[in-house]
Parts: structure tokens; C-alpha cells; sequence
């Protein structure tokens, strides 16, 4: 009866059902539950792990860390050589972790390992100012005086190897050429300092510490040239100084005082003339100075002074790259009047192509051609150094 009156209080349409045992977990579940947590505990583990997967091979040149969605592409670089073991690489991680610029030293000789990356710095390509006053060994031939330049065995020219790059476009070219340097210190230091690099310098082998001047000059970015005394007319009395080459000498003698010259210094493309206006015209004396200037490598620049100088057709005749000088930019040393002639040599050079100007290292040569460089240039003129207007015999 009691269970009767359960039934009756009991709300209608619920049946009765056994209580659960405390304790039990459905196995379904668990397992379910389980392998859940596995595949977050994986993918945690993947989105939190810094490495890839497989180790990256060891190579000479690294590179940050990234993966491998960030990191991006490497560019098709040449590779080169590789620093050798004993040096270790120096550590150029940043604190940021951001991306390093490695540099990697090569020496000649040595073979790039494979897969070696190399970063290039376009700076580096053409002349190096820094070293530009240090002398190709090649081109060095030792005698009594000092170093003579001479031919490399692969037959590259001081000519070729010491001049200054230029742009190698067809437009209005003009060449200057201020001469006089290492005869007056503070005249040399000036032209060096202030001249533009474009300017070709000419020095004196009378000076003093032609040397230095050389150094200075080349890593100011100069081209330059050496001078050399020839006869003039009414010499001794018009006299170039020590060491002048002259019709009366004989072949043997002026090329003992060519070498001489031609040994104060290094570094230089060519020659130029100092006075010479009676040596010029004499074919017997000025044969064999050609002839030596074409077995060495050198260019000659003929300032323009005389009207009736062999040295066209000799410098064709041995090969010998040759310049001729259009005018002189300051024989009358005023502003006003080496500004006339400036305009002129650019008429020219829009006529013709190109012209070369010859002037001295005077104060206000300096002052003026400086200035002129700069308006010139704005005026599409390009100034370039004197092998830039070279006829080459060898080049065609």
C-alpha cells in the first residue's frame, strides 16, 4: 500500500529510475577528451616552437633566425670566397634581433665553399680612392733612380691602370690640366684641396716631396701626369731646369734624364711637356722619347705649344696615347681673362666634342677654374680627366 501511495504523490509521466553509481565516467568520454587535448597540446607545441623542424645545415655565412613564412628569398649573388677557418666570424647579431650585413673578406686564391652567399657593397666598384696612390707592383720596374713605370707581362698600361673613371658618354667632354704641382708647398696643397677631382694634375719633377703630393692627389681622386723638361728655343737662357732632354744630347743621355724624370714619383698616366718647343720639331731628338713613352705604357700630353711638334705622328707611329692641349687657360693671370678662355675651350668641346685646357697652379687659376668646374656642369658639360680625350693607337 505504501508503494501505491508513492505512486499516486508521484507527478504524472515520470517514471521511476536508478540512481547512478557515484564515481563512474563514462569511458567514451574520457577517451574523447583525452585526444582532444593531445591535438592542442601538438599544435601549441608547433605554434610556440622557435626551430624548424630539421635542422639547417651549418654554412660560412648566417643568417637570423626566422620561419618559414618570414624569411624571405636569397638573391642570386656571386658567390666568393669564403674567410678562411682560423679567423673566426665576428658575432654582428643586434640586441633587436633584426637583420645583420655580413661581410666576408676573400683573399686571392682561395675557393668560395659551396652555397657561400656573399653580400657585394656597389661602392667598391671602380677605383678605390683609399688605395688609388698605391703602385701595381706589375707595373713597377726598380732602377738606380727609383721606380720606373713600365708594362705588366699581361700587357696592362699604367695608362690604362691609373686613370680616373669617367661617365663614357658622347657629350661635351672638357679635360684640365693644371701643372706646377710639388714646386710651391702651399700652391700644391691648394690645388690638391680645392681643385675638383676631374681636374688632371701635372707635377713638377723638380719639387719636393713629390711623393706625398702623389698621395694626396690620388686619394683626393685625381688623375695625374709627370712632367718632363724639353728644349726650348734660346736655351740655356729660357732653361726648364735640372735634367732638360735637348736636340745636342745624344739618344742615350736624354733617356738617362727621361728615366730620371720619370722616376720621382708613380701612379701617373702619362707625360706632359715643359717648354720643349725646339725639341718638339726635331724628329731625331724626339724619336726615341716617344719610342720609350709606347715600350712603357704612358701617354703624352703636348700642351699645344708649338704648331710644328712631331709628337702626332710619332705617338701613332709607337703606339703611344696621345693628347694635344687646345689652349692655355692663363697666360694672362686674371679672373676675367682665364674665365674668356674657359668659355672658349667649352664652345669648343660643344663643337668638337671635346678640348683640353693647360694652366698652372697659381692662386687665381685655382680660384677661377674651380668656380667654372661647377657652373659648367650645371650646364651639361662633363670635366674629365686627360686619358678621357686620349687618341689611343691601341684602341683604334
Amino acid at each position: 500500500m505504501a508503494d501505491i501511495g508513492k505512486d499516486i504523490e508521484r507527478p504524472l509521466g515520470q517514471s521511476v529510475r536508478a540512481p547512478r553509481a557515484a564515481g563512474k565516467v563514462n569511458a567514451g568520454v574520457i577517451a574523447a577528451t583525452v585526444v582532444v587535448l593531445a591535438v592542442v597540446g601538438v599544435s601549441g607545441a608547433i605554434a610556440l616552437r622557435g626551430q624548424p623542424f630539421r635542422k639547417p645545415q651549418e654554412v660560412t655565412v648566417s643568417t637570423p633566425q626566422m620561419t618559414a613564412a618570414a624569411q624571405p628569398a636569397p638573391p642570386a649573388l656571386a658567390p666568393v670566397a669564403a674567410p678562411k677557418p682560423e679567423t673566426p666570424a665576428k658575432d654582428l647579431s643586434t640586441k633587436s634581433g633584426g637583420p645583420q650585413i655580413i661581410h666576408v673578406q676573400s683573399e686571392e686564391g682561395d675557393v668560395p665553399p659551396k652555397g657561400a652567399i656573399v653580400i657585394h657593397d656597389p661602392a667598391t666598384l671602380g677605383q678605390n680612392l683609399k688605395i688609388a696612390h698605391i703602385p701595381d707592383k706589375a707595373l713597377i720596374e726598380a732602377s738606380d733612380t727609383g721606380p720606373l713605370p713600365i708594362r705588366a707581362t699581361d700587357g696592362r698600361r699604367p695608362f690604362d691602370v691609373y686613370a680616373r673613371p669617367w661617365s663614357g658618354a658622347r657629350g661635351a667632354r672638357v679635360a684640365i690640366v693644371i701643372g706646377g704641382l710639388a714646386v710651391s708647398q702651399t700652391g700644391t696643397q691648394a690645388a690638391i684641396a680645392r681643385l675638383p677631382p676631374e681636374v688632371t694634375l701635372g707635377f713638377a719633377p723638380q719639387g719636393n716631396s713629390i711623393g706625398r703630393w702623389m698621395t694626396a692627389a690620388r686619394q683626393s681622386g685625381h688623375e695625374i701626369v709627370m712632367q718632363v723638361p724639353l728644349e726650348p728655343f734660346d736655351f740655356p737662357n729660357v732653361n726648364p731646369g735640372r735634367n732638360t732632354l735637348t736636340v745636342a744630347a745624344s739618344a742615350d743621355e736624354n733617356i738617362k734624364n727621361l728615366h730620371w724624370a720619370l722616376s720621382r714619383t708613380t701612379n701617373y698616366t702619362g707625360v706632359m711637356n715643359y717648354m720643349g718647343a725646339r725639341f718638339s720639331t726635331d724628329a731625331a731628338a724626339m724619336e726615341p722619347f716617344m719610342a720609350e713613352l709606347g715600350k712603357r705604357g704612358l701617354a703624352y700630353v703636348d700642351d699645344g705649344s708649338s704648331a710644328r711638334s712631331m709628337a702626332p705622328d710619332l705617338a701613332l707611329k709607337d703606339g703611344v696615347p696621345f693628347i694635344a692641349g687646345d689652349m692655355a687657360i692663363d697666360a694672362v693671370q686674371d679672373r676675367g681673362e682665364i674665365l674668356k678662355k674657359l668659355d672658349s675651350l667649352e664652345a669648343t668641346a660643344r663643337a668638337k666634342g671635346s678640348a683640353v685646357g693647360i694652366g698652372s697652379a697659381f692662386d687665381v687659376t685655382i680660384d677661377t677654374v674651380t668656380s667654372w668646374v661647377a657652373e659648367a656642369k650645371k650646364r651639361g658639360i662633363e670635366i674629365v680627366p686627360i686619358s678621357a680625350v686620349a687618341i689611343d693607337p691601341q684602341k683604334g
